[in-house]
């Protein structure tokens, strides 16, 4: 049980405004749209359901988790609008499945609209969201949640689809493993569906999640519409939030971009301009932003942050609504702690995504020695 429900933060439609700002931004181009999934959430609020986020130093030990998130192709939430209630479905079968009931949510990444369908799925079933995440970004594939890296074991777990269908993993042998049975499923269930994974105990939770997620990217969301509103740079003011850098500014010229085994993969190429005018960038996709490199020299990667804005709003643009001709600024933000140890740059450091070339090498600024995880 939660000891603290007076420390509950309710969520109203202009929380939901910012919300989805910055989680749009913090996805580094991935996590599915956070528009449709910002629709869903104000209208979960409008049929009367609460959207509570619960402070990550109120969980108890003791507490039953359960992280959710949509997997599958970004693309697919423009071209099928999810039914409404796959998350609520898994988290019940889950329950059925384990034999307990579900104290709060967790959100896998809070990137895109995976950080609103954790809150709409709790609305549904009468809880909390914890104020934390897997990632602090986005990431392609569910075993680059810190939950994954630092120990725990997602199954069994429950996917959900549109049509009704509910499939249990009831074992995997490696967080991979469990990763490639759920990907080929989703591929069968049209490219995106909603699953979620075997319950974390609060403790777990407390020290392994990537801490404050939803206020940030709150935060981060009423300060680009300050700026705005200020007819300030609403870029200026994402990197001082952020403690990021503008390191490319210039127009989008060519774009390469596939469906593959239910990920988006691809290459935006963009011809600098003002003050990178001359040079060239270029951002490797796989539903996130990857690799940026500046005439062929890799300049940041995984796990810092790559994040593409429209140069004049500051709105993210996702990985699928990337076009041609579009005029942007590629913004480099440093990592949470937990993904740069050792460990963590196993699984979503340039080696786990195939860059066996590339050497990451931390952001300026950045504290990774201060990664809890002894």
């Amino acid at each position: 049980m939660l000891t603290r429900p007076d420390r509950l933060w309710t969520l109203g439609e202009e929380d939901i405004e910012a919300l989805e700002i910055g989680a749009a931004i913090l996805g580094t181009g991935g996590g599915g749209s956070p528009y449709i999934g910002k629709l869903r959430a104000r209208q979960a609020l409008r049929e009367g359901n609460k959207l509570r986020i619960l402070p990550l130093e109120d969980l108890p030990d003791d507490a039953k988790v359960v992280a959710l998130g949509g997997i599958g192709a970004p693309l697919i939430s423009h071209e099928r609008i999810k039914e409404g209630r796959e998350g609520l479905r898994c988290v019940r079968a889950l329950e059925e499945r384990l034999g307990f009931k579900a104290d709060a949510i967790a959100c896998e990444e809070i990137g895109g609209q995976n950080a609103m369908e954790p809150l709409i799925t709790a609305s549904l079933a009468g809880l909390p969201v914890v104020d934390g995440d897997g990632m602090g970004r986005a990431f392609p594939e569910m075993q680059m949640t810190t939950y994954s890296i630092y120990g725990h074991r997602s199954t069994p777990s429950v996917m959900c689809d549109p049509h009704g269908n509910v499939v249990i993993f009831d074992h995997a042998i490696s967080e991979t493993w469990h990763e490639r049975m759920a990907r080929a499923c989703v591929v069968a269930q049209g490219g995106a569906s909603t699953l979620a994974s075997a319950p974390m105990s609060g403790a777990f939770v407390r020290r392994f999640s990537i801490p404050n997620s939803y206020t940030k990217a709150i935060a981060l969301g009423r300060a680009v519409r300050e700026a705005r509103r200020r007819h300030e740079d609403p870029i200026a003011a994402v990197c001082e939030k952020e403690n990021g850098r503008v390191v490319h500014t210039g127009k989008i010229v060519d774009l390469k971009r596939h469906l593959r085994g239910g990920f988006v993969t691809g290459e935006a190429l963009i011809e600098g301009f003002d003050a990178h005018q001359g040079s060239r960038g270029s951002v490797l996709i796989q539903n996130e932003n990857l690799v940026f490199k500046r005439d062929g020299t890799v300049e940041v990667v995984v796990p810092d942050l790559i994040i593409i804005l429209d140069i004049d709003s500051g709105n993210a643009i996702t990985t699928e609504m990337l076009r041609y001709g579009q005029r942007v600024a590629v913004l480099a933000v440093p990592c949470h702690p937990l993904l740069a140890t050792p460990e963590a740059l196993e699984v979503v450091g340039p080696k786990g995504f195939g860059f066996h070339d590339i050497v990451y090498r931390p952001m300026a600024g950045a504290q990774h020695e201060e990664a809890p995880v002894s």
